[in-house]
């Protein structure tokens, strides 16, 4: 009889052998002895978990955060002063990773059916022995050494999750130090997701239910079982009650649905043209915005501009006209300068949104040759529109010529353009006594008694800090709300569905293809399939549950290393002994030690086996 290693008849698998093979060049047909994973092995495995987990949620977190990639960019931008898209390599590197991990984890979880000599079923599953299966245990682990030829194959995997690991968590630190506001996103994005990764995670967990129910009910008991079956329980029961906490606006009657928010076209359409040109709000107005947003700044002479950095060097050649002056403030040159400069070929260069390519070449002319706007320009743009326009206005510092003058400056521009007072919004809310005629909003969230003490009227808010229960009481206090930044269907679907009157947008182009809210949905249907998906998927868990006790307690009792070669009958096929002798051989070869004799030749139709002497 065998006993240094049980030798099994299997059947072709071309599966099993890929996976095995892909994880630790185990390209030969046998399979390891069931015996308890190393405490290597556990951890290793615990290692893997844990990136597919982080890079789940990092994976998320990118996708809803595509709202404001711009502003991430522009961030960047600010730490490092070198403008370019950011990103590209980030979506790069975490869609790898993501792949990698989860073919990893997914082959992991996968146990491919072995078949043995009497087509007898041998049971394992992942919580056998609340590990990784044997076979894959052995592929990321020993049999690295053993199968690979060099050193450099048998650690590739390792390096692999490591490195995805290392930089996951490199990332989570980084974004947490240049962006670390923009976590809020995830908790905002819940109140559109939430129903959905409800029901995924419901899908998940009935599928681990397979897993958990394998461990659990073998006749061998201990408090390590009794532990995985409550975390168990208390997870699923807290999944099945988590709508109750779900805040969905677009959870609704149809009734009772508002008009879709106006679009203000913030720095125009800056997809489709560079920021702050008049062909950038030209764009923004055919595209359906009503309104429009600028960044003005006061030049040294008295000229208010279109510019949102506090220098020229991210969206004009200054570098290459004024090359000694690039870092200097914006507001210190005068008009005649910044009018001198091109604005049109950084987009062109650049090609901040991926939309360069898509350009006529009738409009890359165009943008070739555009300079930077003056306020003035676009004020007549919108009042022979007949939109709106909001102005978020810098003012200069104490040390600029017009840092005394620049209110007067500024309204003399609009006098000058002949737009109404009552079209334009001005911000921030300071010289109240002497803004007469123009709204004033600001860019604080405030008390309702605040707004009123001040006397404004409106709020312009990132989306990021203000709440569903914040906008309803604003709007039953007669306070009209424009949030920013909103660039995606589904912020601009829960906006709509909470009631807000208008957003600020980078991309109005995309903004008017939503006619409606992506999803919306009645309470009482929710809440059926609520219930439908809790009932199902708790039916589905008992029936699991019952089914693997059933087969556990069906299936004979053997231990596949008491399989002997004499199992097999007594006079077996060609092809059953060349396999006895490739397996033996491969243990030979394997380094069996030379006080073990192992012979080929069947003494009364058994293989025979001696160390030390003894002989069976």
């Amino acid at each position: 009889m065998v006993k240094h290693q049980p030798l099994q008849v299997y059947e072709k698998q071309v599966l099993l052998s890929l996976v095995t093979g892909i994880y630790g060049c185990r390209w030969k047909r046998y399979q390891r002895s069931q015996d308890e994973s190393s405490k290597w092995e556990c951890a290793w495995f615990t290692i893997l978990s844990s990136s597919f987990l982080l890079l789940l949620f990092w994976t998320y977190f990118w996708l809803v955060a595509q709202n404001d990639f711009n502003d991430f960019n522009w961030s960047v931008y600010n730490h490092s002063g070198e403008w370019r898209d950011e990103t590209i390599p980030i979506i790069t590197s975490t869609t790898v990773g993501f792949i990698y991990i989860t073919f990893l984890l997914v082959t992991a979880f996968s146990k491919p059916s072995s078949s043995f000599n009497n087509d007898r079923l041998m049971y394992s599953s992942l919580f056998w022995h609340f590990s990784i299966y044997p076979w894959v245990n052995s592929s990321i682990s020993t049999g690295f050494t053993r199968c690979c030829k060099t050193a450099s194959e048998a650690v590739t995997t390792y390096i692999g999750v490591l490195a995805t690991l290392l930089t996951t968590v490199s990332g989570f630190v980084s974004v947490d130090d240049v962006w670390g506001d923009e976590w809020e996103i995830i908790l905002v994005s819940l109140q559109f997701t939430a129903p959905f990764l409800h029901i995924g995670g419901l899908v998940t967990i009935t599928a681990v239910s397979w897993l958990v129910a394998g461990y659990v009910v073998r006749k061998e008991r201990s408090n390590f079982q009794v532990m995985v079956l409550a975390i168990y329980i208390l997870v699923l029961l807290a999944l099945c009650l988590a709508p109750l906490t779900f805040t969905c606006p677009c959870i609704m009657d149809r009734h009772v649905l508002k008009p879709p928010p106006l679009i203000i076209g913030r720095r125009g359409a800056p997809m489709l043209a560079p920021e702050n040109t008049m062909m950038s709000f030209t764009r923004a107005l055919q595209h359906g915005a009503s309104s429009l947003e600028a960044d003005v700044t006061i030049s040294v002479d008295g000229v208010p501009f279109l510019m949102k950095d506090h220098t020229l060097r991210r969206t004009t050649d200054v570098s290459k006209v004024f090359p000694s002056r690039e870092h200097e403030d914006a507001s210190f040159f005068n008009w005649t300068e910044i009018h001198s400069l091109n604005a049109g070929h950084w987009f062109l260069e650049s090609d901040p949104y991926w939309m360069a390519k898509t350009l006529s070449p009738k409009d890359r002319s165009r943008i070739g040759n555009l300079t930077i706007c003056s306020l003035v320009e676009m004020l007549r743009l919108a009042a022979r529109a007949n939109s709106s326009v909001l102005l978020n206005i810098r003012k200069p510092a104490p040390e600029h010529p017009r840092f005394r003058s620049w209110f007067m400056d500024t309204l003399w521009t609009l006098q000058k353009a002949g737009i109404s007072q009552r079209k334009v919004t001005w911000a921030p809310d300071t010289d109240r006594g002497r803004v007469r005629g123009l709204l004033q909003t600001t860019n604080e969230k405030l008390s309702v008694e605040e707004i009123r003490h001040r006397g404004i009227t409106s709020l312009t808010i990132h989306y990021r800090k203000i709440s569903y229960q914040d906008i309803q009481v604003y709007l039953a206090n007669n306070v009209s709300l424009t949030v920013y930044p909103v660039n995606e269907p589904w912020l601009y679907s829960i906006l709509w569905c909470s009631g807000v009157p208008s957003v600020s947008s980078d991309a109005p182009q995309v903004l008017q293809k939503v006619p409606y809210p992506v999803w919306l949905m009645s309470h009482s249907a929710y809440n059926f399939i609520w219930m439908s998906s809790d009932l199902v998927s708790v039916a589905v868990i008992m029936g699991i549950f019952f089914f693997q006790k059933w087969r556990i307690s069906g299936m004979q009792n053997y231990n596949p290393e008491q399989i002997m070669l004499s199992a097999v009958v007594r006079r077996p096929s060609r092809d059953i002994n060349i396999m006895k002798e490739k397996l033996i051989f491969s243990e030979l070869n394997n380094g069996l030690g030379s006080t073990e004799e192992l012979s080929l030749y069947p003494e009364n139709g058994h293989a025979g086996y001696s160390h030390g002497g003894l002989s069976c």
